[in-house]
């Protein structure tokens, strides 16, 4: 009856999401009157010619069109003298073809996909509604369009996108490499010798911290290297699986974002022109409240032994009746059958994560250029490390962990070689639930970009910068969590954002650097909420925790620091001093905890009024 009621509340939502699109289409303002002519951003060889008068690319001619312009939307902000009125008549434009774009409406697809998500407790079903409404936007209510769309802009062009490919390999290989940890014994002996060392559930919660910090090369390869090794311990403690999840993604992107030395400092580094990427991204450190306050949070959530919110049943039904899913969907219910090694070592699992991770690094650089000769960043590690490409490292790196993980255990004769390959197959589709979200949300995010959704966003932002000036951090911050959201990426919204916060706030200012860590913030901040972003659903996947369970436990947490961002940026725009606002913060969010804990102490989980 239930699972009846739940098919009703999607099918309804559904068609009200429907009926409110085509109010919407049917409300769309009539396009504005375009002038002929083109206009040529750039000078020299970098110079570039758009037809704002054209919606597809004249090849031809040469000459690009309205959606390429807006496409370009950053580079354009800061070098097209008249970007303003050009970029309304390029949107203009578009809108004689879709509507829906660059307004509202292009965040709705998203919107309605987290709502269901969150409502109905079904992940699957959820993003292909969003995806379904996005290519019906995008295709003017135009059937065949919208079938077109959804099949081909949605899942093809997704699933044959090399950045994503990189990933799904590099899931996959990961995928076999835990397969074989676990049946080779390696996962149950370092199970045990933590049983020796880690004593307490407090411990075992700091050591997963500790991990995620010290890999803070890439986000993705964070979540799953940290969940791979720590989950035989969390498990030993009693740790619910959505507790793990959590600990993971709070230490992946809030340490890439903070750590000089990461993927993302290298995509921070290649976004804005004019400036040192990499020394902005230094300097923006200090001011990066949501990254920092994340670890004061969580270390003092832990030492205070409570939580609150959705995450409290989990740790109460993980502590006191042995339930680490609460909600007996089992993410890793395909890994029950494995038989392991009763003769595996701690060295076992050590030695091939280690070889992991120096192999994954080395990948890093090598992408980046550190041995082409031929190249700019020859023996150059931080050039090279600021020009790589994660997706093609990542999946160069784990294919060499793996080959050498399986001649090491077959030379440790702790499995045979049919055994070794039947882990490869085994890998992957304790991968697949990880890998299908992912692929849906990817598409998602495809159709919100087609939609110019991150646009819309961008103007608001952009029309918003004239008043309330040392207001503008916070609501930079605000805006770039609400843009992260709902696009699922945070790459994507300070790629969009930061040209217009370097173009708002004078370089000499001390908003200037504010301004472009709140905006660093925000995408961490709405990033660390979304269902659909690629690092919480690697949290997931790394936990081996239910998707939806890991965002209903995790958003109050992650909801609670962002107001406190939100004030701490307010305050910052006024006292702009970095140890000052650094010092308010710290303050607010063990003030804030110790109320929390007051008063959920007062409220009774059902099914445990007699537990203190």
């Amino acid at each position: 009856m239930l699972k009846l009621k739940k098919a009703w509340v999607v099918v309804a939502l559904s068609m009200l999401s429907l009926l409110v699109l085509s109010f919407g289409a049917l409300a769309a303002d009539e396009p504005s009157a375009q002038t002929a002519g083109t206009v040529t951003v750039g000078e020299g060889e970098d110079a570039a010619e758009y037809d704002l008068n054209a919606v597809r690319g004249d090849e031809d001619a040469g000459v690009l069109g309205a959606i390429d312009y807006t496409g370009s939307y950053a580079d354009n902000l800061q070098s097209d003298e008249n970007f303003e009125e050009n970029v309304d008549k390029a949107i203009a434009t578009v809108h004689t073809e879709i509507p829906a774009y660059a307004t509202f409406w292009a965040l709705l697809p998203p919107l309605i996909a987290i709502a269901l998500a969150l409502i109905t407790k079904e992940v699957y079903s959820s993003l292909f509604i969003g995806i379904v409404v996005g290519g019906v936007l995008y295709a003017n209510f135009n059937f065949e369009g919208s079938l077109v769309h959804v099949v081909r802009t949605g899942f093809m062009e997704t699933i044959a996108d090399p950045g994503n490919i990189g990933i799904l390999i590099f899931l996959i290989l990961l995928g076999s490499i835990v397969a074989m940890l676990n049946k080779t014994g390696a996962s149950v002996a370092f199970g045990r010798w933590t049983t020796k060392h880690i004593k307490t559930r407090v411990g075992a919660q700091l050591c997963t911290i500790l991990l995620g910090v010290l890999i803070f090369v890439d986000d993705y390869f964070n979540c799953l290297t940290v969940g791979s090794v720590m989950l035989p311990v969390t498990d030993r403690h009693k740790i619910s699986r959505a507790k793990l999840a959590y600990l993971i993604d709070a230490t992946a992107a809030p340490v890439c974002m903070i750590a000089p030395i990461s993927s993302w400092a290298a995509a921070v580094s290649g976004v804005v022109e004019d400036y040192n990427g990499f020394d902005l991204f230094v300097r923006a450190i200090p001011y990066n409240f949501y990254s920092l306050l994340t670890f004061v949070f969580i270390i003092a959530l832990i030492l205070m032994k409570f939580d609150y919110g959705p995450m409290r049943l989990h740790e109460m039904n993980a502590r006191f009746k042995n339930d680490l899913y609460t909600t007996g969907d089992r993410a890793d219910a395909n890994s029950d059958a494995i038989e392991c090694n009763q003769n595996g070592r701690v060295i076992d699992l050590i030695l091939p994560v280690a070889v992991l991770i120096v192999t994954c690094f080395a990948g890093l650089v090598y992408v980046g250029g550190y041995w082409d000769a031929s190249g700019d960043y020859y023996h150059d590690f931080v050039g090279a490390f600021g020009n790589t490409d994660a997706f093609a490292a990542l999946p160069w790196g784990s294919l060499i962990a793996l080959v050498f993980t399986i001649i090491y255990f077959l030379c440790r004769r702790l499995i045979s070689f049919k055994d070794s390959m039947a882990c490869l197959p085994k890998g992957f589709i304790n991968m697949v639930p990880a890998i299908m979200i992912l692929t849906f949300a990817t598409s998602l995010k495809n159709m919100t970009g087609l939609l110019g959704g991150k646009y819309f966003v961008a103007s608001v932002m952009n029309s918003a910068a004239g008043s309330l000036f040392s207001f503008l951090p916070a609501i930079i911050f605000l805006v770039a969590g609400v843009l992260s959201f709902s696009t699922g990426t945070s790459w994507g919204t300070f790629g969009i954002l930061l040209p217009i916060v370097t173009y708002v706030f004078d370089p000499s200012s001390s908003l200037f650097i504010i301004g472009v860590s709140a905006c660093l913030a925000g995408a961490v901040f709405g990033d660390h909420c979304s269902p659909i972003s690629d690092t919480t659903i690697m949290a997931s996947a790394g936990a081996m925790c239910n998707h939806v369970n890991h965002v209903s436990t995790q958003l109050p947490y992650a909801a609670t620091l962002g107001i406190i961002c939100f004030v701490n940026y307010i305050l910052a725009g006024f006292i702009q001093n970095v140890y000052i606002s650094l010092a308010i913060g710290v303050v607010l969010v063990i003030a804030t905890l110790f109320v929390i804990r007051a008063v959920t102490a007062k409220k009774p989980v059902p099914g445990f009024e007699d537990v203190a």
